[in-house]
């Protein structure tokens, strides 16, 4: 039955193929391209992973750093870390290792049979291997109980994640991604919990920074600078041995935890736009721009969403160039009361300014829908795909996805990991999934792959003339093929001077390179 469905699954996707008629600015080696993945997609979804694993796949815009690690590596560092697990509560916590508890170096190196079987536990309890939802525990709680059970590793790990995940990311023919990671911002709520709430902004704002909330800024910025110090290190960057993760480009969004008090809210959010803004200022790479992360469905992010949405609103207008991408409608029927699914999307746009929205599942359900299809492409806000994650968490998968429904209404989508650790998954996994669940042509793949680079925060202007049509390059460029090896003198001026134009050309010479092989 499961080869029935494949089976007809491809010849959909042929058909899709063959609808879109002959495409005269298609070159022949695409061509040949297109042809050989629809041939690769009749053997099935494993064949197809092997031929989309080179396949340049642009960016990754929504990946939580701990959550796109693997378990192993964090069951390594507790052991490096000397800390103790806890086998029954399957969980890290501080040593010494007495009475039941197991110190983590015991799972590394000379493993016994009986530390296997806690190894493999660990592994099932920090991800959704193996896991089988009951009616008290489904996959959204699964999901989120991974992250307090691998907590308390030291934070100078932070670079060999990052490494891991470039590492990966370079297998897979990926240039860029956007890790979000939350920084320390303690100070910050501990003042806010002195002075108390004040539901005007500007004034808490300016109480905030008169009791020295900025102090935590330098800190925050020297996170993401120590783990690209060390990341570059063990990829020898630089070096005649250098790895080919040197060549994936990194930029970090500063995470906000939205299940906390109002104070506790606004003061991690506003040290996060002034670490943003002072990296801008600088000039230099690291944070370039913020999300709310945390069950969407808990209790304070539903009763105080609003309220986020309007702090972001005042933020937006006092740090105007930092970016903002928003983890909204990671909802479905049943998680919380209709009501609650009526407006996440539209108030993230509307009011938090959102550039991008992470998961957008339950569209449909909100109010005037279609209207809201329409703004979004208008606006060309982003919805950022996380297949998986929506299985996993929300159950959401197929027809009941509203995937298709983006794509038809001319919203941008890209396909992302989320937490590709956790899901057990990566990138091409995503793709393949994508292409044979929605019947995807080789073009679409491509579109998508696009789509990811035109809307990354990096700075500069896009090379593309026109807002997510990826037909004419902009006028220094327009004169020859993007990707070429040697742009024009006033093309390669643009591309120096735009951060985000010259990763999109670098894509072009990879499609370029990925279909000469055909």
């Amino acid at each position: 039955m499961h080869r029935l469905a494949q089976l007809l699954a491809c010849i959909a996707l042929l058909a899709a193929a063959c609808s879109k008629g002959p495409n005269s600015r298609i070159s022949e080696t695409e061509a040949r391209a297109s042809r050989a993945y629809q041939a690769t997609a009749f053997n099935g979804p494993l064949a197809l992973y092997a031929f989309l694993t080179p396949f340049p796949k642009g960016a990754d815009l929504h990946v939580h750093l701990s959550g796109a690690v693997y378990a192993e590596t964090f069951i390594r560092d507790a052991g490096e870390d000397g800390l103790c697990v806890d086998p029954t509560a399957l969980k890290f916590v501080k040593p010494p290792c007495e009475q039941k508890l197991v110190p983590a170096i015991q799972l590394s190196g000379n493993m016994t049979s009986e530390n296997q079987v806690l190894y493999d536990r660990l592994i099932d309890a920090f991800s959704m291997r193996s896991f089988v939802a009951t009616t008290a525990f489904s996959g959204h709680d699964q999901f989120f109980s991974t992250f307090d059970r691998f907590g308390g590793l030291n934070s100078q790990h932070i670079g060999e994640w990052v490494d891991e995940v470039a590492s990966r990311a370079a297998a897979q023919n990926q240039q860029y991604l956007e890790l979000m990671q939350t920084p320390g911002f303690s100070h910050a709520v501990q003042i806010a919990h002195v002075i108390g709430w004040n539901s005007d902004f500007a004034q808490f704002r300016r109480a905030l920074l008169d009791h020295g909330l900025r102090t935590e800024v330098a800190a925050d910025r020297d996170v993401v600078r120590s783990a690209e110090a060390l990341r570059r290190q063990l990829e020898h960057c630089g070096t005649p041995q250098a790895a080919a993760a040197c060549q994936v480009e990194i930029r970090y969004i500063y995470q906000v935890l939205r299940g906390n008090s109002p104070e506790q809210v606004f003061a991690q959010t506003l040290l996060g736009f002034e670490t943003i803004q002072a990296t801008m200022d600088a000039n230099e790479p690291g944070f370039v721009g913020i999300n709310f992360v945390q069950p969407e469905d808990s209790f304070i992010s539903m009763h105080d969403y609003t309220l986020q949405m309007k702090m972001l609103d005042y933020f937006h207008s006092i740090y105007p160039r930092a970016h903002i991408s928003l983890h909204a409608g990671e909802l479905a029927p049943g998680l919380v009361p209709p009501e609650g699914l009526r407006f996440h999307i539209r108030q993230a746009v509307e009011m938090g300014h959102a550039e991008r929205i992470g998961h957008g599942v339950d569209v449909v359900y909100e109010d005037d829908y279609p209207g809201l299809l329409k703004e979004l492409a208008q606006k060309h806000v982003m919805i950022e795909i996380n297949l998986s994650s929506n299985e996993g968490i929300l159950g959401i998968e197929g027809d009941e996805h509203p995937f298709p429904m983006y794509r038809s209404a001319h919203v941008p989508v890209a396909l992302s990991t989320d937490d590709e650790g956790v899901s057990r998954i990566d990138i091409t996994h995503e793709y393949v999934r994508a292409a044979l669940d929605y019947h995807l042509t080789y073009q679409d793949l491509k579109q998508i792959a696009r789509t990811g680079l035109e809307h990354n925060f990096l700075p500069g202007a896009s090379l593309w003339a026109t807002p997510d049509t990826f037909t004419d390059p902009v006028a220094p460029c327009k004169a020859q093929t993007p990707g070429q090896q040697d742009p024009t003198p006033d093309c390669k001026a643009f591309l120096d001077g735009s951060e985000k134009a010259a990763a999109q050309w670098e894509l072009e010479h990879r499609f370029q390179v990925f279909e000469a092989r055909f």
